[in-house]
């Protein structure tokens, strides 16, 4: 049985490969250069990964290029004048405005971030942070009433957490989803998205047919989505998400 991890150079790929106890393997490609990993069943032989990226390949190469397309914002300073997005709309930060409490409000195209005078560079942009998380969980309730009586499922819980692999998962067990505060930044389009992807989850656990033709159901325009939100400016944070 494997265990832990190794590296292939397959087609001259350099492909990063775990081991854990699942069932199906995942082949994802990640920011901002473009790695390859694969997550494979510990019993998975190296020919079988080898044949499963080497019929991806075409995948593989067109989801490299697309990071490669993206634009990146520059690391943040959280200072004045620096681009943040909020909702897929592109903002100017200014923060000359202090006062005794936090706040954050958006005018025009300018983004306020209000702090107590002092407040550095980190202190700042965990203010920030804040009122990302606050501003997904207050849109979530009206898509969760939107689309929960379309799917006939029921998401027991909502958690808003950063991941380095996805924007969202669906833990079916205890059928609770989770979503990543960065689609705060994106299109709302793209935030209804992951929420149908995640409560689809609720009644296909995998992405196969069933799950496919699901989606194409109640979301035809699903995968025009899904592209929008991974050609969206890149966060300045090296996290990594799921493209597949």
């Amino acid at each position: 049985m494997n265990t832990g991890s190794e590296n292939l150079k397959v087609a001259g790929l350099e492909v990063d490969v775990v081991f854990k106890d699942i069932k199906n393997m995942h082949i994802s490609v990640y920011p901002p250069v473009g790695r390859v990993r694969v997550a494979a069943p510990r019993r998975t032989t190296e020919e079988t990964i080898r044949l499963a990226i080497v019929q991806r390949f075409s995948w593989i190469k067109r989801q490299r290029q697309q990071l490669l397309n993206a634009e990146r914002q520059s690391a943040r300073q959280m200072v004045s004048g620096e681009t943040h997005y909020v909702w897929g709309q592109r903002y100017l930060l200014d923060v000359s405005k202090s006062s005794g409490a936090y706040g954050v409000e958006t005018k025009g195209n300018t983004l306020w971030l209000i702090t107590p005078g002092g407040t550095d560079a980190a202190g700042r942009l965990a203010a920030l942070d804040r009122w990302y998380r606050r501003e997904l969980k207050a849109v979530v309730p009206v898509l969760l009433q939107k689309w929960q009586p379309i799917l006939g499922v029921q998401a027991e819980k909502v958690v808003v957490r950063r991941m380095k692999t996805k924007w969202g998962t669906c833990v079916t067990s205890s059928r609770t989803i989770w979503l990543n505060p960065e689609l705060a930044k994106k299109d709302p389009r793209c935030l209804e998205y992951i929420v149908v992807h995640e409560l689809t989850h609720l009644r296909e656990r995998g992405h196969g047919d069933r799950f496919v033709s699901l989606m194409d159901q109640v979301l035809p325009d699903w995968r025009a989505r899904r592209d929008e939100l991974n050609d969206a400016p890149l966060g300045h944070e090296e996290w990594d998400h799921d493209l597949a």
